[in-house]
């Protein structure tokens, strides 16, 4: 895997594999926050006036959204509860020299690097309010009890991997989600429309990261 400077400055990596990066070649940061961060987890919490709140990420990688999105949290005083799904992890010598440092503050990013290893196992303290688990599995073998307030889908795009994109990956996937939760993604197509128009969803058409004009947000009804 190769480091890879985007549009923005920070960093990506490219698998090779699947032929993609983890993140736009038009900006990682800028896509994570405007994304994840700006468009599916402050909107919930607006939308709930509340100060907590569970994510369910699909596709963890290098843990750029967790890291800016507990870094929002802590500095908010903002509990969260962060489990993100990941087949194949990233080595942790990755993890630490990707410059990701940069962004969030130090006590965040030592407590990530500290509790990497050990979160794909269990769930971790990063500190009094934020905890994280990275589920070591695939996507359709993931199995919990605890229903989220948030998804985050970041998935590589459909057209390397077309599996998690499939009506069978979306229907597990937002099974977890709880009612009037909130579903994210960078991707807005017609299929990704009707299957979560399907599946019990209002669809938003959310203004896109750099690169793109759209992304999709949903609600669950």
């Amino acid at each position: 895997m190769d480091f890879v400077t985007t549009g923005d400055g920070s960093k990506t990596i490219f698998n090779a594999q699947i032929g993609e990066n983890y993140h736009s070649k038009h900006g990682a940061l800028k896509e994570s926050k405007h994304v994840f961060l700006k468009t599916g987890l402050q909107f919930y919490l607006e939308k709930e006036n509340i100060k907590e709140a569970s994510i369910l990420e699909i596709g963890f990688g290098t843990g750029l959204n967790f890291i800016l999105t507990a870094d929002y949290c802590a500095a908010e005083n903002i509990k969260l509860d962060y489990c993100g799904i990941e087949a194949y992890p990233l080595d942790k010598a990755v993890i630490e020299n990707i410059g990701y440092n940069e962004y969030v503050s130090s006590e965040i990013w030592d407590a990530y690097c500290e509790q990497y290893d050990k979160a794909l196992k269990n769930d971790v303290i990063i500190n009094e309010s934020i905890h994280l688990q990275i589920a070591h599995t695939k996507v359709l073998e993931f199995a919990s009890t605890k229903l989220f307030d948030v998804i985050y889908f970041d998935a590589f795009a459909a057209i390397h991997q077309p599996e998690m994109w499939s009506d069978e990956t979306l229907a597990h996937v937002t099974s977890f989600l709880k009612p009037g939760g909130v579903f994210v993604t960078y991707a807005i197509t017609g299929n990704l429309k009707r299957s979560m128009k399907a599946l019990g969803f209002s669809i938003e058409k959310a203004p896109g990261a750099p690169g793109k004009r759209e992304m999709l947000r949903a609600l669950k009804l």
